[in-house]
């Protein structure tokens, strides 16, 4: 038996790029693989049926609780340590057990390179889609690369029904809609947001649950306010596998390039997701199901937290209607 450590701290989508190529280490018969990830999102790692053990390390601002952390990984014995973030902070948790080989990606930054014995792939390649380059990993150990991605969730129980009682009076698809990121960059107006929630009710009785943490829920009520149509506001209601669970019984996702989109696309949901300052090719919704808006900007991707130019123009060339037609075309 090989017993195979992942490390893939954060982010949520982050996360989910990994977890088709953590499958498939998994896959091999006698292989038992753990993942250490930071704790807001331990408890969807533990809903990977792929993962045996879900091992929590804080971040390192976290002092006390990170070095108890790697106290703990210390005592532990892996054949194979696989980082695919990075970073600094991952190489160091990667190199924390006492393991037999500590393999490192080829984008590896901030002096991580060093604390890995073998890369997955030569260094300074094209980027690709980010789940491509963790298949990277399975392709230096020589274990096959599925031809069909998986994401093995466990999804809980959810009725999107019990959730919304107001929306039973609408009988169209059910829509969920997420207008929020970190990123003010990747923020589409809210007032299109509105205007698309208004639009997809008005034209075919859309059912439309907006997503997002418990700090979006006044923002979010704002947008349903705007938009003068019965919709659910169920930011910070669900966690995230919940979330996951009500995409998987959801039409399409309209969202902002988040972590939502990427919890979307691993169900299997269609997402119609507006893209500006990041770029598609790298961190875009994983499937051929899904459709990109974006308008033309000179700067994109710029990769900036803050429109570089202060017109978020990326973004503000799209209208509610292409975004609501976009959605509406593919159910």
């Amino acid at each position: 038996m090989a017993r195979i450590l992942a490390v893939k701290l954060s982010s949520l989508g982050d996360v989910l790029h990994a977890l088709p190529a953590v499958a498939g280490f998994a896959s091999v018969p006698g292989n038992e693989v753990e993942w250490a990830v930071q704790p807001p999102f331990a408890p969807l790692v533990e809903r990977f049926s792929c993962v045996s053990r879900v091992w929590r390390v804080p971040r390192p601002s976290e002092t006390r609780a990170w070095f108890r952390a790697l106290a703990a990984l210390r005592k532990e014995r892996f054949d194979l340590v696989v980082d695919f973030q990075g970073l600094l902070k991952s190489a160091v948790v990667a190199r924390a057990p006492r393991a037999s080989r500590v393999l490192g990606p080829s984008f590896a930054r901030e002096g991580s390179r060093f604390f890995y014995d073998e890369l997955a792939a030569r260094p300074g390649g094209p980027r690709r889609h980010a789940v491509e380059e963790c298949f990277d990993a399975l392709r230096h150990e020589g274990v096959p690369v599925p031809a069909e991605p998986s994401f093995p969730l466990d999804l809980p129980p959810v009725d999107p029904d019990a959730l919304a009682p107001a929306l039973r009076g609408l009988s169209g698809p059910r829509v969920a809609v997420a207008p929020f990121s970190r990123w003010e960059s990747k923020n589409w107006p809210a007032a299109r947001f509105a205007e698309a929630i208004r639009l997809l009710v008005e034209r075919r009785g859309a059912r439309v649950y907006v997503a997002g943490g418990p700090g979006d829920a006044a923002a979010s009520a704002a947008i349903i306010e705007s938009a003068g149509v019965p919709a659910a506001n169920l930011c910070g209601r669900l966690s995230v596998a919940e979330s996951a669970a009500l995409f998987s019984r959801c039409a399409a996702l309209l969202t902002n390039d988040s972590g939502p989109m990427h919890l979307a696309a691993a169900v299997g949901t269609r997402c119609v997701a507006l893209f500006g300052p990041t770029s598609p090719d790298r961190t875009g919704p994983w499937g051929g199901r899904h459709r990109i808006l974006r308008s033309a900007c000179p700067k994109a991707p710029c990769r900036k937290r803050v429109c570089p130019l202060g017109t978020g123009a990326c973004l503000s060339g799209v209208s509610a209607a292409e975004a609501v037609s976009a959605v509406l075309d593919g159910i």
